[in-house]
């Protein structure tokens, strides 16, 4: 990504987090839900918005669905309040990379622990 389009991605970053916190009343939208990235086409007229859902996989689908469902809202209130040429079409995903890292992480302690307890096993 260009310069411009990091800066726009940031905004959009910023602008939908303050929506989600502030604006979206929705219940299916789990309370710590948060926007980790922002990727924005280098035509800037898609935005790709990651957002880390914490809770159960149901409450993932279903903060998920109903951001999609808000995506035209969403673009909306990113038109307004950010100007450019073209307002981006809105795409939320899920990011698993903050599961996927205590995953990972848990993983690692369990290796460690299994050869500290061999090493003290000779």
């Amino acid at each position: 990504m260009n310069y411009r389009a990091n800066r726009v991605a940031e905004e959009i970053k910023k602008v939908i987090s303050d929506l989600i916190k502030n604006q979206l009343k929705d219940p299916r939208i789990a309370p710590l839900t948060s926007v980790t990235h922002v990727d924005v086409s280098k035509d800037m007229r898609h935005a790709k918005v990651y957002v880390s859902v914490y809770g159960s996989d149901e409450e993932r689908a279903a903060t998920i669905e109903a951001l999609k469902k808000a995506s035209g809202f969403l673009r909306k209130e990113v038109g307004s309040k950010i100007k450019t040429f073209y307002t981006p079409e809105i795409d939320v995903q899920l990011d698993n990379s903050i599961e996927r890292g205590i995953h990972i992480t848990k993983l690692i302690d369990n290796l460690r622990n299994e050869v500290e307890k061999n090493d003290g096993d000779e």
